[in-house]
């Protein structure tokens, strides 16, 4: 291939300063036309979204784009504790998105209450756990170890003989009772496992203090009656703390009343005071998956509600309740705004 002479070489590089600028006009240009597209897309969203405050963009999430409850009117209860109230607190916000008119009954009392106030059509949907279903409403002596199975048999007995449709999927958190103890009394007392405490109980009866909600003192199954027989001991009446489920882990940190607390395995205190929660090393504790239950008659004419409640659940894992839980026990922040937190932050609201 020949060289270039000087004077060639001078005009190419001229030629290609040339090009070059005008490929680096045409290039700006398109980056502002780019920009200035965006900047429009961006002011149309946020007209169409005006409104500020809690009565903005509310049902332009997910469930509003899918379902359309314009018209219904659901009444949403809930037992009275903490994860309980976030919960029915997300079921009313969630439903409000898609236009339902929703009367709040969230707090109603122990789950006994609840579940008559929904089987009498006092009310028509809360969230329930899937272990009480079997074990409470349901009658039966021994839980499924399998969450998928337990919900199965659950939701296809509770409809057929009660007429209330449990939503699918459950929530993959599991809230499940447990036992707690301060972390420094349980290596003063040699106890991490409820086989420990159990001997515990036998060897030193005055150091196996309970603390517990009446609630968990007198469920045969899976409460402190049955928790007795499986691990074969028993607490003394005088040794036992009646309070509320609330109460329980401030006291069970502060030592006072009692060594060991009844608690919730997703409740936030326990991390933040420091808990320690005593290993179920025979599989005592049943599976509690959340799914909200509906009346039949409800679910017959509104069936969208299980299209809404999809995703929700779907979110709801074990460490996602526990932060929720958490914020209201632990930051002192209302129910109802976490929930409306999560339901955002989420795409769901």
């Amino acid at each position: 291939m020949a060289s270039l002479s000087k004077a060639e070489e001078c005009v190419d590089a001229r030629s290609f300063r040339e090009e070059r600028v005008v490929m680096r006009s045409r290039h700006v240009s398109t980056l502002r036309l780019l920009w200035l597209t965006v900047v429009l897309l961006v002011v149309a969203a946020g007209c169409s979204g005006s409104g500020g405050g809690d009565s903005g963009n509310l049902g332009g999430g997910e469930a509003k784009q899918q379902v359309d409850l314009s018209g219904a009117e659901i009444t949403v209860g809930s037992k009275d504790f903490t994860e309980q109230l976030v919960l029915g607190q997300i079921a009313i916000q969630a439903l409000e998105a898609t236009g339902a008119t929703v009367n709040d009954r969230t707090g109603l009392g122990s789950t006994q209450a609840v579940r008559q106030a929904l089987t009498s059509g006092e009310i028509d949907a809360y969230w329930e756990y899937t272990g009480t279903g079997r074990l409470v409403h349901l009658n039966h002596e021994e839980p499924i170890r399998n969450s998928q199975k337990q919900f199965e048999k659950v939701a296809e007995e509770d409809l057929k003989k009660n007429n209330i449709k449990w939503l699918a999927p459950p929530a993959p958190a599991n809230n499940t009772f447990a036992i707690a103890v301060r972390s420094e009394a349980a290596g003063v007392l040699g106890v991490t496992t409820l086989s420990e405490l159990a001997v515990l109980a036998e060897l030193r009866p005055e150091n196996t203090t309970l603390c517990a909600a009446s609630e968990f003192l007198n469920r045969e199954i899976d409460g402190l009656p049955g928790l007795e027989k499986a691990y074969d001991f028993e607490i003394s009446d005088d040794n036992i703390v009646k309070m509320e489920e609330g109460q329980v882990y401030q006291d069970v940190d502060n030592g006072e009343k009692c060594n060991f607390g009844e608690v919730f395995k997703t409740d936030g205190r326990i991390q933040a005071l420091d808990l320690t929660i005593l290993k179920d090393d025979k599989n005592f504790f049943p599976i509690y998956n959340p799914s909200l239950t509906v009346r039949k008659e409800v679910m017959d004419d509104y069936p969208g509600i299980a299209d809404v409640f999809t995703p929700i659940s779907k979110k709801l894992d074990t460490e996602t309740l526990r932060e929720l839980n958490a914020t209201v026990d632990v930051d002192g922040e209302r129910p109802e705004d976490v929930a409306r937190e999560f339901l955002r932050e989420n795409g769901l609201l």
